[in-house]
């Protein structure tokens, strides 16, 4: 159940002050009947329409963004462009972002309404790989790799990392897959072993690569398929 006015904020895209002059108006109806009582309780699925149109609410939303360099992953920043001034949606407001990145960091970015969702993604006990592309100041040591598969110890953090995977695509570049998302976790992870990072760019989260024809800063909604890959197997 969810009251008429707030039904209407959704649907239309309005304040609820505005939703309330236009059932004043009496351009909504519910089950073919003018209505004008904002608080009446209705069903999701009711049968409501505005100046004769339909409305009804879409499901949850879910987006891949290339995330250009220089965005946070906030809805406010006193100093710093937010990555919402780069969507152009109803409700932008109230999508959050599951598994952000740090302002110098590019790369794919899920934001979605769906909280059950984010959590598959971004809960440590899911273990869902996600998968950089590091440039690094040093070239990399013979030894980081067997390194990051027995784990290191970050500063401040009790336990050793997981177990990660590495692969060297040039003397100071790699792809680094980790299975956990700790605070700044690759470029601890790095600093660790006494090579800092200058570069980060997540490519893949769990199954789902960055889409190649996203420009930085361009976003597009997710497959039916690639929202189920987050999601339990039957």
């Amino acid at each position: 159940m969810i009251r008429l006015d707030k039904f209407l904020c959704e649907t239309l895209g309005v304040t609820r002050k505005q939703a309330g002059k236009v059932l004043k108006e009496e351009r909504v109806c519910v089950d073919g009947a003018p209505v004008k009582n904002g608080a009446l309780k209705i069903q999701n699925d009711a049968d409501v329409e505005f100046d004769g149109m339909p409305l009804t609410l879409s499901g949850p939303k879910y987006f891949m963004m290339n995330k250009p360099t220089g965005y946070v992953c906030s809805h406010d920043d006193a100093f710093n462009p937010t990555i919402f001034v780069l969507l152009d949606e109803i409700g932008a407001e109230k999508l959050h972002i599951a598994g952000r990145l740090d302002g110098d960091t590019t790369g794919l970015l899920l934001l979605t309404d769906d909280g059950q969702w984010s959590h598959r993604v971004t809960s440590p006990k899911h273990k869902c790989d996600k998968t950089y592309r590091v440039w690094l100041a040093d070239a990399v040591s013979q030894d980081t790799q067997s390194q990051f598969i027995e784990g290191v110890q970050l500063r401040g953090e009790k336990d050793l990392t997981l177990p990660a995977q590495m692969e060297k695509v040039a003397d100071d570049e790699v792809l680094l897959t980790i299975h956990e998302g700790k605070y700044h976790q690759v470029k601890r992870m790095f600093a660790a072993v006494g090579n800092k990072v200058v570069g980060l760019h997540r490519e893949q989260v769990g199954d789902l690569i960055l889409d190649p024809d996203l420009e930085p800063g361009e976003y597009r909604p997710l497959t039916e398929e690639e929202i189920a890959s987050f999601l339990p197997k039957n």
